[in-house]
C-alpha cells in the first residue's frame, strides 16, 4: 500500500475509534464507528488475493449490520425518551438491540462465526488490529451502558463464548484461527464479569490486549501461520522460542504469569457473587482453551522441524523487524502477577 494512503488509513482508524470513545451522543458514536470500519477494509484487503477480498467482504457486512443495529436501538431510544444522551439508555427494545449489535461488533457467541473467517483471510499485522484496537470502541459502549443492559443475558454470552470458543478452537491448526477463538473467549470472561464489576472488565481488557500484542508480534516475527510453522522459531531465535512459550502459558491463564490474574479475579467476585454454577463452568471452560495453548507452546518449544543442513539455526544476516514492542508487551504479558494488590486500589 502507498504510504501516503497507509497513513490516511491508520489515521482514520484511529480517529474512528477515539471518536465513539469520547462522545455521548449516540450519532456521534455511530459516525466514529462507521469511519472505523471503513477504513480497515482497505487494510484487510491490501494483499490483493481472492481470501483477503472475502475477509474484507464478511468483515464489511457484519459491521455495518452491527452500526446499523446500533443507530436503530439509539433511535428507539429517543423516540420513547427524547433523549440522544449514551449513559440515558432506558427502552427495553434498545437494549435488547444494543446488546445483540456490540456482540456482533466485538464477535461472543453467538455472532462469532464472521471473526475466524476474516482474521484467516488476512495478514498477521491485520489480524492484530482487529483483535486488538477493534475491540476498544464496543468495549466503550459497554462501559457507558452497563447499568441498563441485562446482566443475565450478558452472564450468559459470556458463559457461552468461553465455552464453544474453547471447544472450537481444539481442532485449529492455523495460528491466526486459534488466536480469534482465543479472542472470543477473552471476550466472554470480560462480557461475564461486565455487570457485576465493571473495573475488571477494564482490566482484564488492557491485559489481554497486552499479551495478545505481543503473541502476535512473536508469530510475526517468526512468520508462523499454521502450527506446524511454529516448530522453526527455535531455529529461527531460542529466545523468541521461549518468550512465545511464556506467552501462550499466560494466555491461557497459569500462575505466576499477568494471565492467570484476570481469571483469578473475576472467579474470586462470581463467587462472592454466590454464581458458583457459572464460576465453575468457566473454569472448566478455561481447560480447553488452555489445551490448544499448550499443543502450540508443544510444536514451539519442545519440536524441531527436519533439517538437512548440519547447522542448528538459521543465519541471520539482518533483523526481520525491530522488537522493543514485544520487549515491552512480552515483559507486562509474563511479570505482572506480584502487582495485582496495586492494581485493585
Amino acid at each position: 500500500m502507498n504510504p501516503t494512503i497507509s497513513m490516511i488509513m491508520f489515521s482514520s482508524l484511529a480517529t474512528g475509534t477515539i471518536i465513539t470513545m469520547t462522545s455521548y451522543h449516540w450519532l456521534l458514536a455511530w459516525i466514529g464507528l462507521e469511519i472505523n470500519t471503513l477504513s480497515i477494509i482497505p487494510i484487510i484487503s491490501t494483499t490483493h488475493h481472492p481470501r483477503s477480498t472475502e475477509a474484507a467482504t464478511k468483515y464489511f457486512l457484519t459491521q455495518a449490520a452491527a452500526s446499523a443495529l446500533i443507530l436503530f436501538s439509539s433511535m428507539v431510544n429517543a423516540w420513547e425518551t427524547g433523549t440522544w444522551d449514551i449513559t440515558q439508555l432506558s427502552s427495553m427494545p434498545s437494549h435488547v438491540l444494543l446488546t445483540a449489535a456490540l456482540a456482533m461488533k466485538l464477535g461472543l457467541v453467538p455472532m462469532h462465526f464472521w471473526l475466524p473467517e476474516v482474521l484467516q483471510g488476512s495478514t498477521l499485522m491485520t489480524a492484530l488490529i482487529i483483535t486488538t484496537w477493534q475491540k476498544l470502541a464496543p468495549m466503550t459502549l459497554i462501559y457507558l451502558t452497563i447499568n441498563s443492559l441485562s446482566t443475565t443475558i450478558l452472564l450468559l454470552m459470556g458463559l457461552t463464548s468461553t465455552i464453544i470458543a474453547g471447544w472450537a478452537g481444539l481442532n485449529q491448526t492455523q495460528t491466526r484461527k486459534i488466536m480469534a477463538y482465543s479472542s472470543i473467549a477473552h471476550l466472554g470472561w470480560m462480557i461475564a464479569i461486565s455487570s457485576i464489576m465493571v473495573n475488571l472488565m477494564v482490566m482484564n481488557l488492557m491485559i489481554y490486549l497486552i499479551m495478545t500484542t505481543a503473541l502476535f508480534q512473536a508469530l510475526m516475527f517468526s512468520k508462523s501461520k499454521t502450527i506446524q510453522d511454529t516448530t522453526t522459531t527455535w531455529a529461527l531465535s531460542p529466545v523468541i522460542s521461549t518468550v512465545t512459550m511464556t506467552l501462550l502459558l499466560s494466555l491461557g491463564g497459569l500462575p505466576p504469569l499477568t494471565g492467570f490474574m484476570p481469571k483469578w479475579l473475576i472467579l474470586e467476585e462470581l463467587v462472592s457473587q454466590n454464581l458458583i454454577p457459572t464460576a465453575t463452568v468457566m473454569a472448566l471452560s478455561a481447560l480447553l482453551s488452555l489445551f490448544f495453548y499448550l499443543r502450540l507452546t508443544y510444536t514451539t518449544t519442545l519440536t524441531l522441524s527436519p533439517n538437512t543442513t548440519s547447522t542448528k539455526f538459521k543465519w541471520r544476516l539482518k533483523l526481520n523487524q525491530p522488537t522493543p514492542l514485544m520487549l515491552v508487551t512480552a515483559t507486562i504479558s509474563t511479570l505482572l502477577l506480584p502487582l495485582t494488590p496495586l492494581m485493585l486500589l
